[in-house]
């Protein structure tokens, strides 16, 4: 059964819209006002057909670059500070890979670049930052099919120029955000983090149509030094994910997001691009003494230019795979892991030697490395609150671009469109659930403490799945919990004890059931 209610639909009728806005545009002299508004239809039309636009956003040094990499599996952003991380890029799936630049003034060029065994480099000795509007990374990859991931520079970067970037990708003035949805990476909720998704969610909330502040349902909320929050310990990115539950409930950060997760950006990436000579290296620490190898492991100075102890030198030496750490070699798996990635690899295969079983291997150590950074609690949020709303954050885009135009180049024979805009934006149940769960999050509607979080849960706010609604495992039948469900809210949304507000939330609940119903 799929979640309710179907969202191809919606884009369909924002297509409609978009279409029927062109039209209007097309005719009539080409005025400035007139070719802005053709310039934003168009690109409304076209991102209807994209992958959707998912920004990472953040604060300088949060591990944009770095998380990129992890959710695509592959080393293609930059990670250094060179000039990639100063300029807005788009990553973006193809039959082959290609780099382009895309001037201020629309023009395109190709940059060169090269792929070796540190990643994807981009030469940019010949492109001018103050010319260029953003980079386009075209790369075959399964990790890109669904999103178009776009890398953004550091908010509080000390070029202010670096900030207008993003802000004027993110929350232009004079159009609907470049992003559908935003990955926002921070270590702490400081108040220019909060001023940041603020933004976003204001720049999404539409107007008389009451899209509400959907900006809300497509941004995740990263802690991205999960190891540096957690203290460095084995269980770091564990004590982490307490701050982000915490995080979750905040007053502050609750109406501005989906949810808040907890994530070691750094840990993240190097499971996903584990080389065989790092695993054959981290499993000669392993056979090595513990406390001599704990012992280097106090600081990553200590650990890359201290001589390892006798009693590791000789371990090593004996090393069935041969392994030599010296100081390169060390340099080079403090740079990939840090350490409490090496201490957590070093770790579990001690576990894995001991009892013959789980990670043994470089599949295996990988894919336990991804557990422990948190990188599929990520992704698991992303598919399911973000990638399951797909259709819904493509149709608002689009009609919030029309409802723009509508705004600020009025035409007298524009009644049409805004009455077809109108429409859409009022009986799209998708617009409603978000607008609904706006106003609960933000306070603007109270519901008893006992029946408010089970009105979020129906209304999509755990995500748009039936599963996630009823709280079912993946696969339960939900007839029986959305039968009692569907006439315990009717009971409510009739009641003349439910305030009118209330009533309107009950209503939309009843509505959500009736689609898992007929789905």
């Amino acid at each position: 059964m799929t979640a309710p209610p179907r969202s191809s639909g919606l884009v369909g009728a924002a297509r409609g819209v978009v279409e029927n806005a062109l039209r209007l545009y097309a005719s009539g002299p080409s005025d400035p006002a007139t070719d802005w508004a053709r310039s934003v239809l168009h690109d409304a039309r076209a991102r209807l057909d994209e992958p959707l636009r998912v920004a990472l956003a953040g604060t300088l040094k949060a591990g944009k670059s770095t998380l990129l990499n992890a959710l695509v599996g592959e080393r293609i952003a930059a990670t250094d500070a060179g000039e990639c991380t100063h300029l807005v890029t788009w990553y973006r799936d193809a039959a082959s890979p290609a780099v382009l630049r895309e001037d201020l003034d629309g023009r395109r060029g190709p940059v060169p670049f090269q792929r070796d065994g540190d990643g994807l480099n981009i030469d940019l000795r010949s492109v001018d930052p103050t010319r260029v509007g953003r980079l386009l990374v075209d790369w075959p990859s399964r990790g890109l099919a669904q999103t178009t991931l776009v890398d953004t520079p550091g908010l509080d970067s000390i070029r202010e120029t670096n900030s207008r970037r993003t802000l004027a990708f993110v929350t232009p003035d004079d159009r609907p955000s470049g992003a559908d949805a935003v990955v926002y990476l921070m270590r702490h909720a400081h108040r220019s983090d909060v001023g940041f998704l603020e933004a976003f969610a204001d720049l999404a909330r539409g107007g008389g149509g009451g899209l509400g502040a959907v900006g809300a349902s497509g941004t995740v909320v990263v802690l991205s030094r999960a190891d540096e929050i957690g203290g460095g310990g084995l269980d770091a990115v564990t004590t982490a994910g307490k701050v982000a539950e915490a995080y979750r409930v905040d007053p502050a950060l609750r109406p501005l997001c989906q949810t808040v997760v907890a994530v070691d950006g750094l840990l993240a990436e190097t499971a996903r691009t584990l080389r065989q000579v790092e695993f054959t290296a981290l499993r000669a620490l392993a056979r090595a003494p513990r406390a001599e190898v704990d012992a280097l492991l106090l600081s990553a100075d200590r650990f890359c230019s201290a001589e390892p102890p006798a009693v590791v030198a000789e371990a090593l030496a004996s090393d069935p795979d041969g392994v030599r750490l010296d100081a390169r070699t060390r340099r080079a798996l403090m740079d990939r892991f840090g350490v409490f990635g090496i201490r957590t690899a070093t770790t579990v295969l001690r576990r894995g030697a001991r009892t013959g079983r789980g990670v043994v291997d470089s599949p295996s150590l990988a894919e336990e490395l991804a557990k422990r950074s948190g990188l599929e609690e990520l992704r698991e949020a992303l598919a399911s609150r973000v990638l399951g709303r797909r259709d819904v954050h493509k149709a608002r885009s689009a009609l919030l671009a029309v409802e723009l135009v509508l705004d600020r180049a009025p035409r007298p024979d524009a009644g049409p469109v805004a009455a077809e805009l109108e429409r859409v934006l009022t009986g799209a149940h998708e617009f409603t659930e978000q607008r609904l769960l706006a106003a609960l999050r933000q306070g603007q509607v109270t519901m008893p403490a006992d029946t408010q979080p089970e009105a979020e849960r129906l209304l999509g706010g755990d995500g748009p799945g039936v599963a996630e609604r009823f709280g079912l495992e993946p696969g339960a039948d939900p007839r029986p919990a959305a039968l009692e469900a569907l006439d315990r809210w009717r009971t409510r949304a009739e009641s003349p004890l439910t305030s009118r507000a209330a009533a309107e939330v009950a209503r939309a609940v009843v509505r959500s059931c009736e689609g898992a119903l007929r789905g």
